[in-house]
Order: C-alpha cells, then sequence, then structure tokens
C-alpha cells in the first residue's frame, strides 16, 4: 500500500456555476489534452474515456460558455481536428492558474493536513 504521508500533495478543484455548469479537473484534462493533441477522440484516449464521453464533455463546456471553448472539424479527405478556441485557451489557463494560486495560499493547511494522515506504509 502506499503510504500517503509519503506521496506529493495535489489540490484539484471543482468550479461550479450554479447547478447547471462545472468546470472541474476532469474538463480541464481535456481541453488541454486537446490542445495537445488537435483531437478530441486522441484526447479521449489518452484519458481512458470512450469518445462519446469526450464529445459530451465537449459539447456540454461550448454550450455553458458564451463562446465555445473547443472547435472542430468533421473527417474526410482532408481529416478532421479539433482545436481550443480562443476562449478556450483562456479558460483553461485561468483555471490552471486559479489551481497554482490555490495550492499556494493552501499549504501550510495541506501539511498540516498530511501529517495527521495515519503512517499506512507497513501494511498489506
Amino acid at each position: 500500500m502506499t503510504n500517503p504521508t509519503a506521496a506529493p500533495s495535489c489540490l484539484r478543484i471543482r468550479i461550479l456555476f450554479g447547478e447547471d455548469a462545472m468546470l472541474g479537473p476532469g474538463k480541464a484534462d481535456l481541453l488541454e489534452r486537446i490542445r495537445d493533441t488537435g483531437s478530441i477522440a486522441a484526447a479521449g484516449r489518452s484519458m481512458a474515456m470512450s469518445y462519446k464521453r469526450a464529445w459530451m464533455l465537449v459539447e456540454e463546456m461550448n454550450g455553458a460558455f458564451k463562446d465555445p471553448l473547443v472547435d472542430s472539424t468533421r473527417g474526410g479527405s482532408k481529416g478532421g481536428g479539433a482545436r481550443l478556441t480562443e476562449t478556450g485557451a483562456e479558460v483553461l489557463h485561468q483555471y490552471r492558474k486559479l489551481e497554482e494560486i490555490m495550492a499556494e495560499a493552501g499549504a501550510a493547511r495541506i501539511n498540516v493536513i498530511r501529517s495527521l494522515l495515519r503512517d499506512m506504509s507497513d501494511e498489506k
């Protein structure tokens, strides 16, 4: 069993916008991988996510914001693809920056909580 007191801590945030819209670590990771791969399918595969699930999340995000976060083109002779829009890049940037700020601001409290964890390195 992994010793939680030795493992690095990480802070992941979920932002709820009312009852219908949310941005969290999974969607941010999906945006990042779409940016890096140029493909919704490849981004989903890299996260062990079905193509249908990846598309559903993209549609949710595109519907929640004033402007779409992801622009996609269908396959064909030139091939398809996806890219983050300017708004998508900005949303991803702001989300990652918020993670950094919160991790820095909360580091001392995270360390206090970590110090209260039980050492499980000898357990099986």
